[in-house]
Order: C-alpha cells, then structure tokens, then sequence
C-alpha cells in the first residue's frame, strides 16, 4: 500500500503508472492489505532479539507488550543511530506492533523510501517503494490536533485503519502542521541529528538522492 501523508486536495495518477500516488506535502500511503489472517494472531517474539528474521505475517500479532513498562526503540541506520520513546499508554496496539515486528527484525535493511525536506523522513516497507507492509493491518489510535512536533513518530497510513509497518519523523513545520490523521507512538529523544543526515538526502519529490537504511532496531524494555 503507498503510505499517506497528504493534505487536502486532489492529486490522480494513472493507473500503474506510478509506484506513489502522493503530494510531497503528506507521508505517503502504502497499499491495503488484509486485515487478518487465517492462522490467529501473529505470535510474540522472544523478547531478547533471538527470534528468526521474518518480513511476512498472516495476520496482526497478539499484544506482547506489557503497557506498564517503558520501551525504547534504537533505530541503527547507515549514518549513526537514533532513539525513540514508544509511548505504550496513549498507543498500546501501535507501540505492540512496532516492538513485535522490530523484534522479528522486519525492520533491518529497510531502506528510508520518502524523505522530504524540512517534513519528514519516512521508511519501514520492506520492499522500499512505499506500497509494502507486513501483510496486515490494524486500528488508528490518533492525536488530538495540534500534537504533532518536530521529532514525533507516527504511522504512515493508506486512509483510516489502515496501519502496517510504515513510519515517519517528523523534521520540520510542515510536518508538525499535519492534521491529526497519522497514529502517533514516540518522539525521538535523541540523534536527531542522524535524522537530519538522511532528510539532507531527501528531495521536494519525496524520492531520496541517496538512499539510506535502517541496520537494525533494537528494543529496550524496563
């Protein structure tokens, strides 16, 4: 699914024609998929990063997550490493999913698909032209307006209950002016200068320069 950050307005694309069909004043939207699959809830991964590396799932994982605790995502990218606060109490079933599939190492080697300028820096589809996603998705738990910031973490989203695996930083007014549309999980609170390399790469088309990925996501619980 193309993954959406768009603001109002009408944008058409031809059919096949183009991998995205977004603005570059919004995330991008992924494809649709299902919301389930045949086989029950997608089991927990061990907690401790040993579990295989898994990019497809059949339906949306169980809640693994304990919204007692704290849980910090370290995102490890090409250019240095940034952190984020998961905020587990106003977003349990995002912050769950996040961790569940950081933990299967979905996210290593995903490439930062969307990068614009002084907006945001988007990534998370495995197959880097912002149509993929997990196989699945699950539910909004949206923002009130206004709570959008530089350094936020949000889904990408392809229209209501439509989340996946794609995500985005926020890196500039633009973005912190969104309409309250995009699930909102974290803010990075720190290497928010590794965040900056990769948006320097970026363009007004959305299309990097220079592509840069994530190496792997690593998950602190306490």
């Amino acid at each position: 699914m193309t993954v959406r950050l768009a603001r109002l307005g009408i944008l058409m694309c031809l059919p096949l024609a183009l991998v995205s069909c977004a603005d570059s004043s919004s995330p991008s939207k992924p494809a649709s998929s299902s919301s389930a699959g045949s086989g029950g809830a997608t089991a927990c991964p061990a907690e401790d990063g040993s579990s295989a590396k898994k990019t497809t799932f059949e339906s949306a994982p169980s809640m693994c997550i304990d919204t007692g605790r704290t849980y910090t995502a370290t995102v490890s990218t090409d250019v240095g490493d940034f952190e984020v606060a998961l905020d587990a109490k106003k977003a349990p079933k995002t912050v769950n999913n996040f961790v569940v599939l950081a933990r299967y190492h979905f996210y290593d080697g995903v490439d930062f698909h969307r990068v614009l300028p002084s907006f945001v820096v988007q990534g998370g589809d495995p197959e880097g032209t912002g149509r993929g996603g997990p196989g699945y998705k699950f539910a909004d738990e949206l923002p009130e307006a206004g709570a959008y910031e530089i350094g936020s973490f949000a889904m990408a989203n392809a229209g209501p209950n439509t989340n996946g695996s794609q995500f985005f930083v926020v890196t500039g007014p633009r973005g912190a002016s969104l309409p309250p549309l995009y699930t909102l999980f974290g803010k990075v609170t720190s290497g928010m200068d590794v965040v900056q390399k990769i948006e320097k790469d970026g363009s007004e088309s959305g299309t990097p320069t220079k592509k840069h990925k994530m190496t792997k996501v690593t998950i602190t619980e306490k």
